[in-house]
């Protein structure tokens, strides 16, 4: 196996050119482009491993970007290309363009029918199997393109601690054209919508998964690679593209997961100790991609358009941060059985030298413990233990190398069949300790991450502890001022129960005097009432008093007027008769008047008389 080797993300910008809508808006085209490597955007230079202009062709792109990848694949390496950018900024034209025109096709079609090219070219005792995976991450769930009735498939880790996605289907190919046939499958289920920017907005990632397996039939040795391409979805202004409805949520989570590949991105590039991957199910597919094993390649597609810069800006300092990222990268080999106890017979070796240092060093410490004074010869020499170590190597692989060389003995039937059980036996032993080595391997692992978890836990309590505490001191301080306002309000009531009981007593002397004042008023109004009725017959008799009088007025002035007569003809006798009966009838009216008087003062009603009849 090959040792491992370091190597930073590739990053590739690419700008599209002006689309119609900008050059009708008249939008300007603001990238200044210095050389391959460089552009400048604002007056700010940014530099990339290439920048493609906007009238650079699918091939150029396809040739500096993924080309090399395929010979990495097929050597055994992982790989990875994705475009990265904002929508509508050349993404799936990058990756995909058009699936089946020679000029405009993409990455992925493109470095499909290289791999069966090289395929066709490498040696024949190579054999080869290839299969695809296509899925989907819509609304953060894994959805498969090959398999519409998978639509929430879960993440999980292999025994090398690699993620995969569980359940997604995978399908033999042997020629371009069955690729080509399950992309063309696959991309019919994907979701896209229209928006402002674009008519064909994609509205999930996609992940088209290539594992190719290959084994030399004369060595058995075996190599295995995996190709990720990726088709990210476009980050969104709400406000650019109109989003609303299932589109606005399609698009919130679309942001949300980018956001969280940012993070890692952020996170990789300042060396943090805590890469959260595991913020969404994109990341957490994407992680050997990002700092783990394997040759990546971000595309970052860029729109020229004035209209966009801060969007453009966004994703070139994107670019710049990913491109700092190191991943280390080894060959994915399968040891043979020979090979297999070769390690075995070397870590064996040196297991055995290294027994050996520490019983040294465990006899030499007690010596040391025991006040036992240690000569410089006696002691542990590092150097001379190396030395040694080394020497057993270049010995077991001399003996190795010269083993071929070695004439065989011919063996009886049955001590080849008991060697046979003998080795079987040896492999099963060997099969055991190396299940057992990554069993311990995986459990030192997921304890270590446990503890980076339990760290993490720790931190956020401690900091939730510490908000508890402050909260918990504003809250005192709160209830002390409160406690202050509720004396200042019992005191104030105590004032009020005082001046309530002072004036429940005003009014309990009030309502006295106000039963006494109605009971008096009771009385007096008995009394009005009496006298009203008495009154109102007074009236009456007044009323007809009155008439009495005006008729006897009335007869009076009629006999005045006969005797007026009467001194005219000097009758003296009839005017005797009229005056004595003038006398009567005034007696009785002053008699009648007198009595009206009489009554009317006994209950001192005083009525005024009119002058007139």
């Amino acid at each position: 196996m090959a040792d491992p080797a370091e190597c930073t993300i590739k990053v590739m910008c690419r700008f599209r050119p002006l689309n119609n809508s900008e050059v009708v808006r008249g939008d300007k085209y603001i990238p200044k482009f210095q050389g391959e490597e460089n552009v400048v955007i604002g007056g700010k230079p940014y530099m990339f491993d290439r920048v493609f202009q906007s009238n650079t062709t699918q091939e150029q792109v396809y040739n500096a970007c993924a080309q090399k990848i395929v010979k990495d694949v097929l050597e055994g390496y992982n790989g990875t290309i994705f475009a990265y950018g904002q929508t509508s900024s050349g993404k799936t034209h990058t990756m995909e363009g058009n699936l089946h025109d020679t000029d405009a096709m993409g990455i992925i079609p493109r470095i499909v029918q290289d791999i069966f090219n090289y395929i066709y070219s490498m040696d024949e005792n190579l054999e080869f199997h290839i299969k695809v995976s296509y899925f989907e991450i819509y609304l953060d769930k894994i959805r498969d393109l090959l398999d519409v009735s998978k639509t929430n498939l879960s993440v999980h880790e292999d025994k090398n601690r690699v993620p995969y996605v569980k359940g997604c289907t995978e399908r033999f190919v042997c020629s371009p054209d069955e690729v080509m046939d399950t992309i063309d499958e696959g991309k019919s289920n994907r979701h896209v919508a229209v928006t402002n920017m674009n008519e064909h907005s994609s509205r999930s990632h996609s992940i088209f998964l290539i594992n190719v397996k290959q084994e030399n039939t004369q060595t058995e040795q075996k190599l295995s690679g995996k190709l990720y391409l990726v088709d990210l979805a476009g980050s969104e202004k709400v406000s650019k593209t109109g989003a609303e409805g299932a589109v606005l949520d399609e698009a919130k989570n679309i942001n949300k997961s980018l956001s969280s590949l940012g993070n890692v991105i952020s996170a990789l590039a300042e060396g943090s100790g805590y890469i959260p991957y595991r913020d969404s199910k994109m990341t957490r597919i994407l992680q050997d991609s990002l700092g783990g094993n394997c040759r990546t390649t971000i595309v970052i597609c860029c729109s020229p358009s004035s209209y966009n810069e801060a969007e453009t800006k966004s994703t070139l300092m994107f670019g710049q941060r990913a491109k700092t990222i190191k991943n280390t990268v080894t060959v994915n080999v399968e040891l043979t059985a020979e090979q297999w106890k070769q390690k075995y017979e070397r870590e064996k070796e040196k297991n055995k030298t290294l027994r050996s240092t520490v019983t040294w060093l465990e006899n030499e410490l007690n010596r040391w413990r025991n006040g036992e004074s240690v000569p410089v010869e006696e002691q542990f020499d590092k150097e001379k233990a190396n030395a040694e170590v080394q020497a057993l190597d270049n010995i077991i692989n001399e003996k190795q190398a010269s083993t071929p060389n070695v004439p065989t003995v011919r063996l009886t039937d049955v001590e080849k069949d008991k060697c046979e059980v003998e080795l079987a036996k040896l492999y099963k032993q060997l099969d055991d300790k190396d299940e057992e080595i990554n069993q311990q391997s995986q459990l030192a692992e997921k304890l270590k991450q446990q503890m980076l978890d339990q760290d993490e836990l720790l931190a956020s309590s401690r900091r939730d502890h510490e908000n508890l505490q402050a909260e918990l001191n504003r809250l005192q301080a709160e209830n002390e001022a409160s406690k202050d306002e509720v004396k200042e309000v019992l005191q104030a009531l105590e004032e009020l129960a005082v001046n309530y009981d002072q004036k429940s007593q005003e009014v309990e002397d009030k309502t006295k005097e106000f039963e006494a004042i109605s009971e008096e008023l009771c009385q007096k109004s008995s009394i009005l009432s009496s006298l009203d009725s008495e009154l109102q017959k007074l009236k009456e008799m007044s009323n007809h008093q009155k008439k009495r009088v005006t008729e006897m007025m009335s007869s009076l002035l009629k006999d005045l007027a006969e005797i007026g007569i009467a001194v005219g003809s000097n009758d003296i006798k009839v005017l005797g008769c009229l005056v004595h009966g003038c006398y009567g009838r005034i007696f009785s009216l002053r008699f009648r008047l007198s009595f009206t008087m009489g009554v009317l003062a006994k209950t001192d009603v005083y009525i005024e008389w009119s002058d007139s009849p």
